[in-house]
C-alpha cells in the first residue's frame, strides 16, 4: 500500500518511508512500506502483536536500519544518521527515568548533555513541567511518583529538546484503565499545544481512534489502510481492518447476480456495500457493526424484511447494553444499545426511551444495506451464520 505525499503537500511531511523493508534473518518484519506522516499531526501505528509497528518506529528513531528503502525526516534521508543525531526523541512504556536524579534533573538531562547553560536549561525544564502539570514536583525522585506522573516526566524530558518528531512506544501500556484514559486526554492536549509531530504505537483500537489525526493499520508487516479515525472505522478498505477495529457480525454468503445481491446462508438475499464489484458466484463475507443492527418486537417496524430470533443475552455495560440474538436460521447476532435515550433509533439497536428486550423474548432483527460491507471470504472466518469480533485484541 502506498501513502506517498503529493507534490502539493510534500513540504509538510515530517516523516516519510519509501519502499522500506526490514529483515531479521529469514523473517521479513516489514514488506516494502510506503508511508508519509505530516508535520504536526498525531499519527498512530495500530495493529496486533508482531505486525511491524514497533519495527517501523525503530527505523524512524534509528534503533534499527532498513534492509531496503529510504527513511526521511523533514525531507532528508537519515539511513546513515545515528539515532542520537536524528531530530527525534522517544518515550518508552517503562519510562527509563534515572532513579537517583530529581524530576527536574531528569527533564534537564538532554539539555545538560548538549551543554546548555544552567539557567537556560532550568527555565526550559520548569516550562515543560508546567506543560505536563508537574510544577511543584521538581525536587522529587521518580520513586516518589505515581505511574502517571513518571510518564509525564518522561514526556517532559523528551519534549524539552524540541524534537521535530516524538516517538511513543505504547507509553500508556503499564497504566490502569482510568489513568490511561486521563493520560490519553493529556497527551492529545500537550501535542496540540506544542505542535510537534507525534508517532504513537498502540494495539488498543479505542486509544488510536480517540487520540489520532490519522491511523495506519498494520498486519504481518504490511500497511492495510491509512486514514482518519472516521475513515478507518466507517469505511474500512478490507475485511482485516473491519474485523480488527471494534466488533463485527460476520455473515457468509454468495453473490448471485450482476446487481450485487448476496444470498446469505439461510438468511435470504440482500444488497451490501461493495458486493457489486464481485462476479456472480463469488463467495463473500458480509460484515455489519453491532451498532447498526436494529431490533424490534414487531415485524411491521422494520424498514426491510427482518429476521426472526430469540434474545439470548442482555448485558448492560454502563452507557451501552449488548444484546445477543439467536437467529431462527442459526447463528447469533450482536447489537448495541446506547442507554439513557442517547440515540434516536436511527442508528442503534433500539430507539430512545425503549427498554432493551428481555432474555428469551422473540424479536425481529434487521439492518440497512448501506451498513453491510462485503469482502472476499477467507477460510479462517468462513462459518455458517454469525460471529462477533473482539473489541480488545489479545497481546500487544
Amino acid at each position: 500500500m502506498s501513502e506517498n505525499p503529493t507534490a502539493t503537500d510534500a513540504a509538510t511531511v515530517a516523516v516519510e518511508l519509501r519502499g522500506v523493508s526490514k529483515r531479521f534473518g529469514s523473517t521479513i518484519a516489514l514488506h516494502g512500506i510506503d508511508l508519509s506522516i505530516r508535520q504536526g499531526e498525531f499519527f498512530s501505528l495500530l495493529g496486533p502483536s508482531g505486525c511491524g509497528k514497533t519495527t517501523t518506529l525503530s527505523l524512524i528513531g534509528g534503533f534499527e536500519s532498513a534492509s531496503t528503502g529510504t527513511v526521511l525526516i523533514d525531507g532528508k534521508p537519515v539511513q546513515d544518521v545515528p539515532s542520537y543525531k536524528r531530530p527525534v526523541n522517544t518515550v518508552f512504556q517503562n519510562y527509563a527515568l534515572f532513579p537517583h536524579m530529581s524530576v527536574a534533573e531528569n527533564v534537564e538531562f538532554g539539555l545538560r548533555m548538549k551543554q546548555v547553560p544552567l539557567a537556560e536549561r532550568r527555565k526550559a525544564a520548569a516550562d515543560m513541567l508546567r506543560l505536563v502539570s508537574l510544577n511543584g514536583y521538581e525536587d522529587r525522585r521518580p520513586g516518589q511518583l505515581s505511574g502517571g506522573q513518571r510518564q509525564r516526566v518522561a514526556l517532559a524530558r523528551a519534549l524539552v529538546n524540541r524534537p521535530a518528531v516524538l516517538l511513543l512506544d505504547e507509553p500508556l501500556g503499564a497504566l490502569d484503565l482510568k489513568l490511561r484514559k486521563q493520560m490519553q486526554a493529556e497527551l492529545t492536549r500537550i501535542q496540540r499545544q506544542v505542535g510537534i509531530t507525534f508517532v504513537y504505537v498502540t494495539h488498543d483500537q479505542e486509544e488510536a481512534l480517540a487520540m489520532s489525526d490519522r491511523i495506519a493499520v498494520m498486519d504481518q508487516g504490511r500497511l492495510l489502510q491509512v486514514g482518519t479515525p472516521a475513515q478507518i472505522y466507517s469505511a474500512p478498505t478490507c475485511r482485516e481492518v473491519m474485523e480488527f477495529i471494534g466488533s463485527v457480525n460476520i455473515f457468509d454468503g454468495r453473490v448471485v447476480n450482476a446487481q450485487g445481491e448476496v444470498d446469505l446462508d439461510g438468511l435470504g438475499r440482500m444488497r451490501t456495500q461493495g458486493s457489486e464489484t464481485f462476479t456472480p458466484g463469488t463467495e463473500v463475507s458480509v460484515l455489519v457493526r453491532p451498532e447498526r443492527i436494529r431490533i424490534c418486537a414487531e415485524a411491521s417496524a422494520a424498514t426491510v424484511p427482518p429476521l426472526r430470533g430469540i434474545v439470548s443475552k442482555v448485558a448492560p455495560l454502563g452507557f451501552v447494553t449488548h444484546v445477543s440474538v439467536r437467529l431462527a436460521h442459526g447463528g447469533e447476532v450482536l447489537a448495541y444499545r446506547l442507554n439513557g435515550g442517547l440515540n434516536d433509533g436511527s442508528n442503534g439497536a433500539i430507539g430512545a426511551g425503549e427498554a432493551p428486550p428481555a432474555e428469551q423474548q422473540p424479536v425481529f432483527v434487521w439492518w440497512d444495506a448501506a451498513d453491510a460491507h462485503a469482502y472476499p471470504a477467507h477460510a479462517h472466518i468462513a462459518t455458517h451464520g454469525v460471529q462477533s469480533g473482539p473489541l480488545h485484541p489479545q497481546g500487544d
